[in-house]
Parts: structure tokens; sequence; C-alpha cells
């Protein structure tokens, strides 16, 4: 993976970060387009949005899944010199680098209800659970190597199964701030 110290973001936090955004916006934009009526009604629009709801998930848990295993499959000892980058920090420079992004698809799926109300919104919704489940997923690969999975920040840009990546690192279940699947680790004292 070559020498010197870089950056390593988890692979499932990396997966994680678009969910919130999308389910939040989604629900938010199928809110907004329930107040519209729209050219097909409501009854249609919530109908076509639930199913597309459905599919935007399972679409989204499916996607490269076969590439994520094959890459934690072949995942090889991160080096000392390695920067473990914090959950927060993964998850706000993703938000940063594409809320024009985040916002386009709203104002879009608010402008789709004016056609089929709510549809658009909720398959964005349906976006944001695929995403989850996936990094949920991804914590159950985690746990059953008894590692945590990291990509080079610097490969990861897209995705963190994308082209450029080229391999995943590993650490113990103990390393860095997020747990198997990219959720905030719950410290053992934090509990009441």
């Amino acid at each position: 993976m070559g020498r010197g110290a870089y950056a390593l973001a988890r692979v499932a936090v990396v997966v994680r970060a678009p969910a919130g955004p999308l389910w939040w916006l989604g629900v938010l934009s199928a809110g907004v387009g329930v107040l519209v009526p729209g050219l097909t009604g409501r009854r249609i629009g919530v109908l076509a949005g639930a199913a597309l709801f459905i599919v935007a998930a399972c679409v989204a848990f499916a996607a490269r899944r076969r590439r994520y295993a094959e890459l934690a499959l072949g995942a090889s000892r991160a080096g000392r010199s390695v920067i473990l980058q914090d959950r927060a920090v993964t998850i706000r420079n993703w938000r940063r680098n594409r809320r024009w992004w985040l916002a386009a698809a709203f104002l879009a799926a608010v402008a789709v209800s004016f056609v089929v109300p709510a549809a658009a919104g909720m398959a964005m919704a349906g976006l944001g659970v695929g995403l989850w489940a996936k990094a949920l997923w991804l914590g159950g690969l985690e746990r059953a190597g008894e590692v945590l999975l990291w990509v080079r920040t610097d490969s990861a840009r897209g995705s963190a199964a994308g082209k450029p990546v080229r391999g995943y690192l590993t650490t113990g279940l103990s390393a860095g701030d997020a747990a198997p699947g990219g959720s905030k680790r719950v410290r053992a004292g934090a509990r009441g």
C-alpha cells in the first residue's frame, strides 16, 4: 500500500455518511410532496413512492456488495505509520464535498412532487435506508473477521469500493472511534 504516513477512513463510515442526509432530505421532500396534489394525485404518488422506496433501498444495499466483500477478504494489516481519521471528520468531509449535490437532489425531489407527489422523496429516503443497511452488513463482516476495515482517504473520494481503491487495511476492533458498522462507539463509562 506504500510507505510513509497516510490517512485511513473507516469503510463503514464512508458508506454510512450519505445515509442520514438522504433519509432526512427524502422524508422532508416527501412531506412537502404530500402537500401538493400533483398531476397523478396524492394516492398514486404515495403508492409509487412506497414502491420506489423499496426498490431504492434494495439497489443501494446490493450495489457493489461483491466488490466490498472481495476487498474485505483481501485486506492487509495496517502499519504503525497510518493516521486513523475520526468518524466525525469522515462524515463532515463527505457531506461538505457533496452539499450542493444533496441540495440539488432535494430540490429535484420537491419539483417532481408537482407531477408525482412524494415519490422522489421516498426514493431518496430509500437510498438512505439501503446505505445504512449496507453499513450494518459491513459491520457484520468486521465482527466475523474480528477486524475493522479501513480505506485510504485519497483513493476513497468517490466510493469506498471504487476503481481507485486497490485494497483495504485492517486494525483491531478497538481502533478508532467508530464501532463495527460505522456507528458511534459507546464507551463503557458512558452508560448510565
